[in-house]
């Protein structure tokens, strides 16, 4: 297996003489009977007996590189020992760029806490194009923000971003802005929040198109632009859609949270695994421990760029779970995954890139198995899937899965890409055949724009493929695919909140039809389906490359009892191209003036 490893950089002199940088593959300790694994160089682990001038020292030379490197190959996580760090006199104030993880290390998000901000700004491409349009792959989590220092305009919690950015287990007491209303136009295309608390401000959500927050508590939200979706939320808005375009749901249907670093009492490093949990609200923290169970360090295979993929399946075959630390893999066999309630976790968004054509990663059709925090590239020779979740072996009548409700498999944020960094073809990003799975956060992207980018170059026919049963997905968003951006053949399967652009660069429409229908639907649920809901639903249009380009239908269901649909939408940005009914022939078609055409139900 080649690598691409980040590369070093040089980072303030005052930071190399602290011990608690890991780096160059030497362990660091963190009190008595403590030592960290070998998380590699792009791991920094920060404890509050670093002065604040310190860690501002260390965090400013990665945002410095990272907040324009939106196709770059490095990678890093920014961890903090429980403690606490800055004052409201000498804050710590710091920008996250691209491909950084910044997150707490203690079992509570009360155990870190960082006076100061945790900030994401708009990046400005010329006079008056400022945005957060393109603030992806970057996340915060695990901390408390004591919301203290800067002025001017830009005083506050600032978390102006896009899709996979994740906001987890935080608590932020102040002012919290999504939105970057400091320069112009302040556009943003977000968003999920989970297992967070909001207190002493209400948050401004501003320009953000659609949001999804859930199991989290609220002290207010300004307003809606098309679609805001909140799930088992704690002073979430009164359900009001369409105006303002709020989706509120009391409970959130199935959930399972991420699992993360900590360190427990003794200073040991651990991995916390939170269990699933049914018709749920608010945090899982703010009563006490999270419910779950904890796993030593040792029982994880500690991977690095440079691997190969035989060792690492040789760790996952011995019973190992996995962490990848921060950096660019080459798969030139598909990582196998068999064991039931394996736990696969990525560091400071490690990313798979698929080689020849491999599929990177496959999960066996088994109970509880966890994979988060990855980015799964297509490569130049085309896959036929990126990750494949369960087999099809016809054991529940429908062709598909084992029942595993008692222990579901989940996936959280996990981002794939066709195209961007380089060439990418994939048929199918993720394919799920197992059933009772649970997607929460999970951006399947045909990139619009970057390297490799062309109707014949990153061709990739659909995003996201559901055949399991009891399927839930929280936070689908699945864009610019040349068939179905989700085609959902499984039973029974819910989601909430989907977002969805068409594909920009249809070239002409004899390319994007079929059976007499124009374009594909971004959102398909298979005619043989008979129980299906879904709540806060938007598909998009911008046919910049032929204007003249329409789709049929943005939503495309069975006409029978059990499938519903609430609170969806469609529309054409720019008045760039038309979709002609928002499902089923119904809705009519999208308008000039780039104004949402909604359906409160269907049917």
């Amino acid at each position: 297996m080649a690598s691409h490893p980040a590369p070093r950089f040089a980072i303030a002199a005052a930071l190399s003489a602290v011990a608690l940088a890991v780096s160059g593959g030497a362990a660091a300790s963190h009190g008595p009977g403590s030592q960290a694994p070998d998380f590699g160089p792009n791991v920094m682990i920060f404890d509050p007996s670093m002065s604040t001038s310190q860690i501002q020292a260390a965090v400013d030379s990665i945002s410095s590189q990272q907040l324009s490197n939106e196709f770059g190959t490095q990678r890093y996580a920014l961890l903090f020992m429980p403690g606490t760090y800055g004052t409201a006199a000498a804050p710590l104030n710091f920008q996250v760029g691209y491909y950084t993880e910044v997150a707490g290390l203690g079992a509570s998000p009360t155990d870190v806490t960082i006076n100061g901000t945790i900030d994401s700004y708009n990046q400005c491409f010329g006079p008056g194009n400022c945005t957060a349009l393109v603030n992806f792959w970057r996340s915060v989590s695990n901390l408390t923000i004591d919301v203290a220092g800067k002025s001017g305009c830009q005083v506050g919690e600032f978390w102006a971003t896009s899709q996979a950015s994740p906001m987890r287990r935080v608590q932020v007491n102040g002012l919290t802005t999504l939105m970057d209303y400091c320069t112009q136009p302040s556009y943003a295309s977000g968003g999920f929040i989970a297992d967070s608390q909001f207190t002493g401000s209400t948050v401004i959500n501003g320009s953000q198109q659609q949001y999804l927050v859930r199991n989290s508590s609220l002290d207010g939200w300004t307003n809606g632009v098309w679609n805001q979706v909140f799930a088992g939320v704690q002073g979430a808005p009164a359900q009001a859609f369409p105006n303002p375009p709020y989706t509120t749901l009391d409970t959130n249907p199935a959930s399972r949270e991420k699992p993360f670093l900590y360190v427990d009492s003794k200073q040991r490093f651990r991995v916390y695994v939170p269990d699933a949990q049914t018709d749920s609200s608010g945090t899982t923290w703010s009563a006490g421990q999270t419910p779950g169970h904890s796993l030593p360090i040792d029982s994880f295979f500690v991977a690095k760029p440079g691997d190969s993929i035989q060792s690492i399946n040789n760790a996952l075959s011995q019973g190992k779970n996995l962490i990848f630390t921060p950096g660019v893999y080459d798969v030139d066999r598909t990582i196998k995954v068999k064991r039931p309630d394996t736990i696969v976790l990525g560091l400071g968004m490690a990313t798979l890139t698929a080689d020849n054509g491999v599929v990177p990663m496959t999960v066996a059709d088994v109970d509880g198995v966890d994979i988060s925090g990855l980015i799964i590239d297509a490569g130049p020779v085309n896959s036929p899937v990126l990750l494949q979740v369960g087999t099809g072996h016809g054991s529940n009548g429908h062709g598909y899965g084992h029942g595993h409700g008692n222990d579901p498999t989940a996936i959280q944020d996990v981002f794939f890409r066709i195209g961007g960094p380089h060439v990418g073809k994939a048929t199918v990003s993720l394919e799920v055949n197992t059933d009772d799975a649970i997607l929460d956060d999970i951006w399947a992207w045909r990139a619009d724009h970057g390297n490799g980018v062309g109707w014949t170059s990153n061709t990739a026919d659909t995003g996201v493929v559901v055949n399991g049963d009891d399927v839930v997905a929280t936070g689908l968003f699945s864009e610019h695919y040349q068939r179905y951006d989700v085609y959902w053949a499984g039973e029974n399967g819910k989601t909430i909140m989907f977002q969805n652009e068409m594909p920009y660069d249809v070239p002409n429409q004899a390319a994007w039809q079929h059976d007499g229908v124009l374009g594909f639907a971004a959102y398909k649920v298979a005619p043989r389906v008979r129980t299906h809901e879904a709540w806060g639903l938007g598909s998009y249009c911008f046919f910049n490359v032929n204007p003249s380009i329409h789709a049929s239908n943005a939503f495309e269901v069975p006409v029978t009892p059990g499938v519903k649909l609430h609170d969806i939408l469609d529309l054409s940005i720019s008045n760039t191209g038309t979709i002609d009914n928002v499902v089923n022939g119904v809705g009519g078609p999208t308008n000039a003036t780039t104004s949402p055409v909604n359906l409160v139900s269907y049917p």
